[in-house]
């Protein structure tokens, strides 16, 4: 593989990560309850001197952990997943003129097309080769532990246990809490099944092997 293919990859995994990023601020912006992960990260936030944004990369590199036992790859697509997903998250949450969402139905509405645009995100990064995000890997290592069940319905029974630890530790949560747990993972579901695309037949490039391809040129 060329440099030039892997400098491609890297700029479609950034790209791939603002769609997602989007995705995630949609979510938040619906002001209904906040998403499992997003729970989880203010929960830690509540107990530790650590910001939303510090707390979600510490859970990032816990994460990393769990992926190496599950014998994931870890690939520059999961270094920059870690570095980037949540400084663009911030950058939307920034940029958005508009006051926080006061109604339920809209929010409702924002909350699905969030999911919708994170599924489409993490299909565009995942086709970068380069390994998955930190939390997409960990939902791959046990989609393949558990080949009987759709990828969603993996999605739903993790998101369910990160939600039940997020809510102990005092994380915010709202019927879109209850949406993300059992919603998300049937619109990725949707979404990929009408594109075609199934996540465990990526086949992803780990760190070691792209320095080598980086230094032989192919």
């Amino acid at each position: 593989m060329s440099r030039t293919r892997i400098a491609a990859q890297w700029l479609q995994i950034a790209a791939g990560l603002l769609v997602f990023s989007f995705g995630v601020h949609l979510t938040i912006f619906a002001n209904i309850g906040l998403a499992p992960w997003d729970c989880l990260g203010m929960g830690i936030a509540r107990h530790t001197p650590l910001n939303y944004g510090l707390s979600m990369t510490c859970m990032a590199v816990m994460i990393l952990a769990v992926d190496l036992l599950l014998r994931e790859k870890i690939g520059f697509g999961t270094v920059i997943d870690a570095l980037l997903t949540g400084n663009f998250v911030q950058m939307f949450n920034d940029l958005n003129p508009f006051p926080l969402n006061r109604n339920q139905g809209l929010g409702v509405l924002y909350m699905l097309a969030g999911f919708a645009f994170m599924a489409l995100g993490m299909m565009i990064y995942m086709k970068g080769g380069q390994g998955c995000g930190p939390r997409d890997a960990l939902l791959v290592g046990l989609g393949k532990r558990l080949p009987g069940l759709p990828i969603g319905v993996v999605e739903i029974l993790l998101w369910a246990v990160v939600l039940l630890v997020g809510w102990l530790l005092g994380g915010p949560v709202g019927i879109g809490t209850l949406i993300s747990t059992f919603g998300a993972g049937l619109v990725m579901q949707a979404v990929y099944h009408a594109l075609r695309f199934e996540p465990r037949d990526i086949s992803h490039r780990d760190l070691f092997q792209t320095i080598r391809a980086l230094r032989e040129g192919k």
